[in-house]
């Protein structure tokens, strides 16, 4: 079989198994660590603007990974910091740093729903989820910024472990990335991510724009991504709590 006709078998084979589907876009985006700092614009209701900037550290990959997501402006955000650790069987354990009170809190499941300090991401949205946790339905296909993609509906298969009932994924059938993803509760829209301007980085396809749209609070974030990189040296001992502390 040639190169060409096993691709085009493959590709027809994913299509009709969105578990397939999802798996391929983990495998393809799969990585030893990342890092990167984002630039993030807050949109409020009335267009009033918040700029805040963070850097962020991953080790390992999807339900076997550990981050760390630190404000370095402006200055009245300045080191408050998160720690997760995602797990491949449960939702993560997340803890958050604010420097002014010199004190740790961990994020219970419950308030995961959350805006993440003053921007349109919640906790939830800022964990990694390995393919198992979630059942898949391929919807149908649809074309997103002039790509063919295809709509997959995502459930988690613990209900408790998630603000949304079900998700919408849409997913470029050329390069197999995420280019939106609508979290729903029962019918209602909570908030949808919007991935532009998806860049070849070390073989991984990469959004480097990110829009986060609130829609119950009119309300968005558009994080640009800067001086991203994988698969660079870290320690385990940069993940710990003890290591959030210090800052």
């Amino acid at each position: 079989m040639s190169k060409f006709v096993w691709l085009f078998a493959a590709a027809a084979a994913f299509g009709q198994d969105p578990r397939q589907i999802i798996e391929e876009v983990q495998k393809r985006t799969r990585a030893d660590s990342q890092r990167y700092e984002g630039t993030l614009q807050v949109i409020d209701g009335k267009n009033r603007i918040a700029d805040k900037r963070w850097e962020y550290e991953r080790l390992g990959s999807f339900g076997d990974s550990k981050a760390v997501l630190r404000f370095v402006a402006p200055a009245e955000v300045k080191g408050v910091a998160l720690l997760i650790h995602n797990h491949k069987d449960r939702s993560s354990d997340q803890w958050m740093w604010t420097p002014a009170l010199q004190r740790d809190r961990r994020i219970a499941l419950q308030d995961r729903s959350t805006r993440f300090f003053g921007t349109d991401f919640s906790f939830e949205d800022l964990e990694e989820r390995d393919v198992n946790q979630n059942d898949y339905k391929l919807v149908g296909d649809e074309t997103i910024d002039g790509q063919a993609c295809w709509k997959i509906e995502s459930r988690p298969i613990k209900t408790k472990s998630s603000q949304y009932t079900h998700s919408y994924l849409w997913v470029r059938k050329d390069i197999y990335a995420f280019v939106q993803v609508e979290g729903r509760k029962n019918e209602q829209i909570v908030r949808r991510i919007h991935y532009r301007d998806l860049e070849k980085v070390k073989g991984i396809w990469t959004a480097r724009t990110l829009e986060v749209i609130d829609i119950g609070r009119n309300s968005r974030t558009v994080m640009k991504l800067e001086k991203l990189d994988y698969n660079i040296p870290m320690k385990e001992s940069d993940f710990t709590l003890q290591a959030l502390r210090r800052g």
